[in-house]
C-alpha cells in the first residue's frame, strides 16, 4: 500500500482543487456576498407575494364586470351540441340508460314515473340543445360563469406568501387609489423601494399559474362543465383580464421571520450553513491547488512499474479504452454534481450528508489517480514501435469486424443472420409497443401470424438441417463415411453438405489408396528382398563350390561364368532401384538437347536385333522418313524405349508379332509399342507402373520390375504422358512428349 499513498494524497488533492474551483468560479462569491433577504431564494417568495397582492388587493378582478364581457361563439355552441353524438345518438344512450332501472321499477309505480320523467326531461333537454341556439348559449355562459366564479375564488384562497407578513404602501404609478399596510411591530428585515431608479411594480391582470392561455383551459375548472366542454376560452380571459398597472411605494418584511421562530428562520439558519460550507470548500479548494505545485508536485515516478500495471497490459486496447472513458465521465459528473448541489442547496436549500460527499471525493480522487495511470501507461507504452499495431489487432473490436467480414464470406448467410437479428429486435418493440397501445395489438397479432411465424418455421427448419449436418461431420470425423448427407434445397448449408459429401468421398479414396499403398510396399519389400536374395544367395553358392580345389577347369569356368552373371543381375536391379529413387525424388538432373526421335527409335530397335531372333518375335517398325526433332535428354530418353522394347522382348509370346510406331498428332511425337502377352494380365492395369510388378506372377523372368516405372518416371520429367492399354492379351503402351 505505500506505493499507492503518494498517488492518493495527490489525487485528493486533485480533487479538492476542482471542487474549490468549481465552488469560485460558479455562484459561490455570489453567494457568500449576500445576506439570506438577498438570495434568489427568498426573492422567490416575495415573487408570490406580490402575486397575491396584485390579485387580491392591488390588481382584483371585478366579477360582476367581467361576467358582462363573456361570449359564446358559433363553434362553442355546435361542439358543446354535438359533444355527445348527433340527436338521435344521443336520445338513444338515454333510453338505454333507464331502461333496465325503469323495468326494474315495475313494482313501484311513483318510482317508475319518477325516472320515466327523469328520462323524457333529459331528452326534452337533448331536444332543445338541437333546436334552440340560445338555449345551449344560456348553458355555455352560466358554466363560464361558473368557472369565473371559481377562479376568483381561487385567487382569494390561494395565496403563497400569506404566512409572511408584509408591510406595504404603494401607490399607481399613473395616478389613482394608494393601498397601504404598514402596521408592524419592531425592525424590518428586509425592505425594497419602487420608483423611477430602481423600478416599478408591475401587477399583472391574470396569472398563468390559474389559467393556461395555450390551450385555453382553466387549470381550475367544474369537473362537470369540463367535461362536456364549457371551459373558458382564450377570448373570454383576454377580455375579463384587467389591464397591467404600475406601481410605486416600498414593501418591508419584518426582521422577525428571520430570527428564531421565524416563518424562514429554519432556511435562513441553513443558508448561512451553506455559506460557511462554500467559503470553506473554496479556501481548501485554493490551498490544495497551491500544494499541488508547491509541496506535492506530480512526479511519474509514482506510477511505474506498480503491481498492477503488468496485469493492466493484459487487456485489450478497447477494454482499455471503455474504462478510460467511464472513468472520465465518472469525473466530469463529480465536477458537474458539485457545481449543481453547490447552486442548489442555495437556491432550493438542498441538504448535504458529509459520509456521502466524503465517500464522492474518495471515488473520485481513485478515478483521477487511474486516469492518470492509464494516460501515462500508453504515452510509455506506444512509444515503443509496432506496439500500438499490434495492439489494436488484438483488440476485440478487430476480431469483430474480422468476424463480420467472416459473416459476408457468405452473403445469403449474412443477409439471413441480419434479417433474423432485425425480426427479433422489431418483435420486442412490436410486444411492448402493443402492451403500451392497445390498439397496435390487432397490427402486432397479423405481423406474428403472416410474418413472425413464417420466418421463425423457416429458421427452425435451417437449424435442424444445420444440426443433422453437424451429427454427419461428427460421424465422418469419427470415421463412419457410409453414408451421404442428405441434400435438401439450394440454400448455403445444401451447399455445404454437397462439400461435406465431396470431401468424404475423397477420404474414403485417400483411406483406400493409403490401404493399396500400404499394401504395394509390402509387396515391394517382399519383391526387393527376393529379387536381391536370389542372386546373392548364388553368388555365395558358387563362390563357396569354386573353394573346392578338387573342381575341374571345366567346372571352375563354368562357375565363374554364373558369378559373373548374377553379378551383372545384382548390378543391375541395385542401378536401377538408384535411378527410381533420383527419379522420385527429384534429384535427377536432365540434360536437354535437340534429338531426332525417329534415330532413337532405329538404334533402340538395332540394339535388340539378336534378341528377336532368338525367340523369336517379329517386329513391325512405323517410322517417318523424315527426321522428327525434339528438345529432351537423349540418354534418358533412350533408357525409356530401351525399357520398353526389352519389356516386349521379355513379355510377348514367342512367335507373334510386335508392332512398333513412331508419328507426329497435333505437335505432339507419339511412340506407339504392342504385342501379344506370354502370360495372362489379370490384375489392375494401374498396377504395371508400380515397381518391382511384373506381368508374370510366378516371377520367373530376369526383369526387375522397375522399367515400366523407370519409363513412366522419365517421361513425367519431361513433360510427356504414358499411357497403358490392356485387351485380352494385347498389351500397349503409347507415349506421347511435345516436338521442337
Amino acid at each position: 500500500m505505500k506505493r499507492y499513498t503518494p498517488i492518493m494524497i495527490w489525487a485528493v488533492l486533485v480533487t479538492i482543487a476542482i471542487s474549490g474551483l468549481v465552488t469560485v468560479t460558479s455562484r459561490g462569491p455570489e453567494l457568500v456576498l449576500k445576506s439570506f433577504p438577498q438570495s434568489e431564494q427568498f426573492q422567490n417568495y416575495l415573487e408570490d407575494i406580490y402575486k397575491d397582492l396584485g390579485r387580491t388587493v392591488l390588481n382584483p378582478i371585478d366579477l360582476e364586470e367581467a361576467e358582462k364581457k363573456l361570449t359564446v361563439s358559433p363553434s362553442e355552441i355546435q361542439v358543446y351540441r354535438t359533444y355527445y353524438g348527433s340527436l338521435a345518438e344521443q336520445i338513444d344512450d338515454v333510453q338505454m340508460q333507464y331502461e333496465d332501472q325503469i323495468r326494474e321499477a315495475e313494482a313501484k309505480p311513483d318510482v317508475k314515473q319518477a325516472l320515466v320523467d327523469e328520462r323524457d326531461g333529459k331528452i326534452e333537454d337533448i331536444r332543445k340543445n338541437f333546436e334552440d341556439d340560445t338555449y345551449v348559449e344560456n348553458k355555455i355562459l352560466n358554466g363560464k360563469k361558473h368557472q369565473l366564479a371559481q377562479l376568483i375564488k381561487d385567487y382569494k384562497s390561494r395565496s403563497m406568501g400569506s404566512a409572511i407578513p408584509v408591510a406595504y404602501d404603494l401607490a399607481q404609478v399613473a395616478g389613482g387609489e394608494t393601498h397601504k399596510k404598514w402596521e408592524v411591530s419592531g425592525p424590518f428585515g428586509y425592505e425594497h423601494k419602487f420608483n423611477g431608479n430602481t423600478g416599478y411594480l408591475k401587477v399583472e391582470g391574470l396569472d398563468t399559474d390559474f389559467y393556461d392561455s395555450a390551450s385555453g383551459i382553466s387549470t381550475y375548472t367544474d369537473e362537470l362543465h369540463n367535461a362536456v366542454g364549457i371551459n373558458l376560452s382564450t377570448e373570454d380571459m383576454n377580455a375579463i383580464s384587467p389591464a397591467s398597472v404600475l406601481y410605486k411605494g416600498k414593501v418591508a418584511v419584518p426582521s422577525s421571520v428571520f430570527q428564531k421562530g421565524g416563518v424562514l428562520y429554519g432556511e435562513a439558519k441553513q443558508y448561512q450553513s451553506i455559506k460557511i460550507m462554500l467559503i470553506l470548500s473554496g479556501i481548501a479548494g485554493i490551498a490544495a491547488l497551491i500544494a499541488l505545485f508547491t509541496v506535492w508536485k506530480f512526479k511519474w515516478a509514482w506510477f511505474k512499474d506498480l503491481p498492477l500495471t503488468k496485469r493492466y497490459d493484459e487487456l485489450r486496447i478497447d477494454v482499455k479504452a471503455g474504462v478510460f472513458l467511464i472513468l472520465l465521465l465518472i469525473v466530469m459528473n463529480f465536477v458537474q454534481n458539485a457545481s449543481f448541489r453547490m447552486n442548489n442547496m442555495v437556491l432550493e436549500g438542498y441538504s448535504f450528508s458529509i459520509p456521502r460527499v466524503v465517500c464522492m471525493f474518495v471515488i473520485n480522487a481513485i478515478c483521477i489517480a487511474f486516469l492518470t495511470f492509464q494516460a501515462g501507461n500508453a504515452m510509455t507504452r506506444y512509444q515503443q514501435p509496432g506496439v500500438f499495431e499490434k495492439d489494436v489487432k488484438n483488440s476485440y473490436m478487430w476480431q469483430l469486424a474480422n468476424s463480420m467480414k467472416d459473416v459476408f464470406l457468405n452473403r445469403s448467410i449474412a443477409i439471413q443472420t441480419f434479417i433474423l437479428l432485425i425480426g427479433f429486435f422489431l418483435a420486442g418493440v412490436g410486444f411492448v409497443g402493443s402492451a403500451v397501445a392497445g390498439g397496435l395489438f390487432v397490427i402486432y397479432m397479423f405481423c406474428v401470424l403472416f410474418i413472425g411465424l413464417p420466418i421463425l418455421f423457416i429458421y427452425m427448419r435451417r437449424m435442424g438441417y444445420l444440426n443433422r449436418i453437424f451429427k454427419a461431420t461428427e460421424d465422418m470425423a469419427a470415421g463412419r463415411l457410409n453414408s451421404d448427407i442428405k441434400v435438401i434445397g439450394r440454400s448455403p448449408f445444401a451447399k455445404h453438405a454437397v462439400n461435406l459429401n465431396n470431401l468424404r468421398e475423397g477420404v474414403e479414396q485417400s483411406v483406400s489408396s493409403q490401404a493399396k499403398s500400404e499394401r504395394l510396399k509390402t509387396e515391394l519389400i517382399t519383391n526387393v528382398s527376393h529379387d536381391l536374395r536370389t542372386p546373392l544367395t548364388s553368388i555365395i553358392t558358387y563362390t563357396d563350390l569354386l573353394k573346392n580345389q578338387n573342381l575341374s577347369n571345366e567346372e571352375r569356368a563354368e562357375y565363374v561364368d554364373v558369378l559373373d552373371r548374377k553379378s551383372q543381375r545384382l548390378k543391375t536391379l541395385i542401378e536401377d532401384l538408384f535411378e527410381v529413387s533420383k527419379m522420385s525424388s527429384g534429384t535427377m538432373e536432365l540434360y536437354k538437347q535437340r534429338v531426332d526421335l525417329t534415330q532413337l527409335v532405329q538404334q533402340a530397335i538395332g540394339e535388340h536385333t539378336d534378341k528377336m531372333a532368338e525367340i523369336p518375335l517379329d517386329f513391325r517398325v512405323s517410322v517417318p522418313e523424315e527426321p522428327m526433332p525434339a528438345v529432351l535428354d537423349g540418354q534418358r530418353w533412350w533408357r525409356m524405349l530401351d525399357n520398353l522394347i526389352g519389356n516386349a522382348l521379355k513379355y510377348s509370346l514367342p512367335g507373334t508379332r510386335v508392332f512398333v510406331t513412331l508419328r507426329e498428332t497435333g505437335g505432339m511425337a507419339e511412340f506407339i509399342i504392342k504385342n501379344i502377352t506370354a502370360y495372362e494380365l489379370n490384375e489392375n492395369v494401374d498396377e504395371l507402373y508400380e515397381r518391382f510388378k511384373r506381368g508374370d506372377a510366378s516371377r520367373h523372368t530376369d526383369g526387375s520390375g522397375l522399367g515400366l516405372a523407370i519409363a513412366q518416371s522419365i517421361v513425367d520429367m519431361h513433360g510427356g504422358t504414358m499411357a497403358i492399354d490392356v485387351d485380352g492379351d494385347l498389351f500397349k503402351v503409347t507415349v506421347r512428349v511435345p516436338l521442337d
